[in-house]
């Protein structure tokens, strides 16, 4: 039986190695792999956790479509698609979002994580990211849902509200599973510390920093 498979990439900037290693190539593979049926999905919607800026968000979004293009992604076997060109994903958070406490939300990994490195840019969008992962899964009856070791804690909240929903209105939901890439579980960034991303700024070499010469060449003589 053929099983189905749903996973989303966040357009929170240009694709990186850990964005390469740690899903993309597994991506590709899997579209070309006729055992599943894939989804794919370009995640704009997760990515307003962090941008705001409209032009940069479109920017992004069309580069991961076209790096999975570029990288062999079988567009003709599995679908490749942008979130928030389909409405019923915010609108299925919205209603998932009233069967799971705020309580075991902020009790998430990642958002705990995230929590201690940006005190002051915590929004509700980030508390509430796992229920909106929760609805893209759900809302395509995935079996499998491909994902590094740090996303587990997010399908066990997918699993959780789906049971909760199913219990409540009868068998609506398929309860996904993850499909866990153990070759490439975390990849850390340049600092070697923390998981490479684009919040965390470890993705890329920086530029180094100038020297206190060229600082005082900009200060103006006081008259």
């Amino acid at each position: 039986m053929t099983k189905r498979i749903f996973s989303g990439i966040k357009p929170s900037g240009r694709p990186h190695l850990g964005n390469y290693l740690g899903a993309m190539q597994h991506h590709v593979a899997l579209s070309n792999d006729k055992a599943y049926e894939s989804f794919f999905c370009v995640v704009d919607y997760h990515a307003l956790t962090t941008i705001h800026d409209a032009k940069k968000l479109r920017e992004y979004t069309r580069g991961i479509i076209l790096d999975f293009l570029a990288l062999g992604l079988n567009h003709e076997q599995a679908v490749l698609f942008i979130q928030s060109d389909v409405p019923a994903h915010a609108e299925l958070s919205w209603i998932l979002n009233n069967y799971i406490s705020a309580g075991r939300l902020a009790r998430v990994p990642t958002f705990k994580e995230k929590k201690l490195q940006h005190p002051d840019d915590v929004n509700f969008g980030l508390m509430s990211y796992a229920v909106l992962m929760a609805a893209d899964i759900l809302l395509y009856s995935a079996d499998l849902v491909p994902v590094g070791i740090d996303q587990v804690p997010h399908v066990e909240i997918a699993r959780d509200i789906a049971k909760a929903f199913n219990a409540l209105h009868g068998e609506t939901f398929v309860i996904p599973e993850s499909l866990l890439h153990k070759e490439s579980e975390k990849i850390l960034g340049i600092d070697g510390v923390k998981k490479m991303s684009d919040r965390a700024k470890n993705s890329i070499v920086r530029e180094e920093p100038k020297s206190h010469l060229y600082y005082m060449d900009k200060i103006k003589p006081q008259k």
